[in-house]
């Protein structure tokens, strides 16, 4: 026998019967049976959970199991007396009803059981209220009815009702009046939280026993379609601990709602004080710590809530609403990467698209936080001065490098952006030089060279139009900048001459005349018509590059 194992199942069991999952709840209950058959509680869930897939003949055979495993206690008969009900066994309830009161006169629970067992008895075949003799005492006259109804959540949102108001109080001065309101579904719900029964059509989110005080009809009776119930909560055998404490929760609700955080705080260390197995009790009081902007204190109580669901087989969706919780108090509290890491928590137990997005959002600003963090303006001038160094060199992949790093450290510095451009320029890399260029422009619209670069790389591509075009602009910062007066005319010179002519005037150039005599470059020159590849190699070559930049600014060879 592992009675601690078939405690922890009998939790699980409940969980999943409030859940609206009887099956489940029936297979945990039964494997508690197993390691601890003499326990009556679990039979007496079991039953609860039988009625509520309509096997009532199970519910009754677990009922009796309850009352013959514990004689004594009052729930067993009520239990038993639900079952009768439903089986259409009425005299054989009244017996159970009875067989109960003996043992706590006063249990209200059964004398509503019983009264509403002899109404139904003395009901016509057409049944209804309308058959159901005057005076009948349903519970109206109780002075605590009022109470009963504000505490349970199926009737607590009629009492604002003032229509509902007058039907209890019609009632309560003259029961037989009840066929009046038969068709008001509020009375059903109503009947069956004074007779602590679950009514069909008594509302949705019930916290009553698992049985209605009418029998359903047979499986193969034709119904109609109906939309899908929401699910509902059911009460398993609460304590009376755990229902104060469900209380003080609704009372801290209220209190939170209304913004008066002192007095939500009060009742929810209460309810926690009065069973503290309930992590819901916990999240709420972490709510109203996050309003007061105690951050802190927010985490420290959801981490508990957290343990104290782990310990009690809370449903997974409770705990990530406690795991998100925990996140959102530390993303107020700017540590981004804890809050990221309980994003990530909550959606292993839980995945919603909300969570997903804040993970999304959060994870981004980390990446930025770090970009932002990582900028150095001295650090970005030394790798700039190592960049000019390589770039002197020749090693124009090395000063790249440089260059890269110098961007990451002052992305806002249009000098490095420039000379990383001459360098994608010395390496035939003309899309990412132009793109450079471009930003550098747009950082600082006066900084000349950037669109003296731009043009030299439209103009080795044979784009005078466009070349000419950054000229223009370079000349609109300096009106007698040479490079870009110079670069202009030989845009005009090469848009108004024929490919001949260009040759001829290239080929009249002495350094022109030295590159080609050069067996090496006719060689490359060839290599780069056959395969144009092989550009990139020779570029790496510093004496080897100049002498291609030349030839094709002279108009000779183009690149693309």
């Amino acid at each position: 026998m592992d009675k601690e194992k078939a405690s922890a199942l009998k939790d699980a069991g409940n969980a999943a019967l409030n859940a609206d999952k009887p099956k489940e709840a029936i297979e945990k209950y039964s494997e508690a049976i197993k390691l601890d058959p003499e326990n009556h509680v679990l039979f007496s869930n079991r039953s609860a959970a039988y009625a509520k897939l309509e096997n009532y003949t199970a519910a009754l055979a677990d009922a009796e199991a309850t009352v013959r495993l514990k004689p004594d206690w009052p729930k067993g008969y009520s239990r038993k007396g639900a079952a009768l009900v439903y089986l259409n066994r009425l005299d054989e309830a009244e017996e159970a009803y009875e067989a109960g009161l003996k043992l706590e006169p006063n249990n209200q629970q059964l004398k509503s059981g019983l009264s509403e067992c002899k109404a139904k008895a003395s009901r016509s075949f057409s049944g209804g209220f309308g058959g159901m003799p005057g005076g009948l005492n349903l519970g109206f006259d109780n002075p605590n009815l009022i109470a009963k109804l504000a505490t349970n959540p199926r009737t607590r949102e009629f009492l604002s009702d003032p229509s509902y108001i007058q039907m209890i109080n019609d009632l309560k001065n003259d029961s037989s009046k009840i066929g009046q309101y038969s068709s008001d579904k509020r009375l059903m719900a109503t009947l069956g939280v004074m007779l602590g029964v679950d009514i069909p059509g008594g509302g949705d989110d019930d916290d009553g026993e698992m049985f209605p005080s009418e029998p359903s009809p047979p499986r193969s009776a034709p119904k109609k379609p109906e939309e899908p119930p929401k699910p509902e909560k059911m009460e398993v055998d609460a304590t009376p601990e755990q229902l104060e404490a469900r209380a003080e929760k609704e009372k801290g609700n209220a209190a939170y709602k209304k913004k008066n955080f002192e007095t939500a705080i009060t009742h929810y260390e209460k309810a926690i004080e009065i069973d503290p197995t309930d992590m819901t009790f916990l999240t709420n009081l972490a709510a109203v710590k996050y309003e007061q902007k105690l951050y802190e204190e927010c985490i420290s109580v959801c981490e508990k809530a957290v343990e104290v669901g782990r310990e009690n087989r809370a449903d997974f969706k409770l705990i990530a609403k406690a795991l998100t919780r925990i996140g959102n108090a530390y993303k107020q509290l700017k540590n981004l990467e804890k809050a990221k890491l309980y994003y990530e928590k909550s959606m292993s137990e839980h995945r919603t698209p909300e969570v997903k997005d804040m993970l999304s959002k959060v994870t981004a600003a980390i990446k930025e936080q770090e970009r932002l963090s990582y900028i150095d303006v001295e650090k970005a001038e030394e790798e700039r001065q190592k960049g000019n160094e390589f770039f002197k060199k020749g090693d124009f992949p090395t000063a790249i490098k440089h260059y890269t790093e110098a961007v990451r450290r002052n992305p806002n510095d249009a000098k490095i952006f420039s000379n990383r451009a001459a360098c994608y320029s010395k390496l035939a890399e003309f899309s990412l030089g132009m793109k450079d260029c471009d930003e550098c422009i747009k950082l600082d619209p006066t900084f000349i060279k950037g669109y003296i670069r731009k043009a030299k790389i439209q103009q080795g591509l044979k784009q005078f139009s466009q070349a000419q075009e950054s000229y223009h602009r370079a000349l609109e910062v300096d009106p007698n900048n040479h490079e870009a007066l110079e670069g202009l005319r030989e845009c005009a010179m090469a848009a108004n001459s024929d490919p001949e002519e260009i040759r001829k005037r290239a080929m009249a150039d002495p350094e022109v005349q030295q590159i080609l005599r050069d067996p090496a470059m006719r060689l490359i020159l060839d290599q780069m018509q056959n395969d144009p590849k092989a550009l990139q190699d020779h570029l790496q070559n510093p004496d080897v590059s100049a002498k291609i930049q030349k030839l094709m600014q002279v108009g000779l060879i183009a690149i693309r």
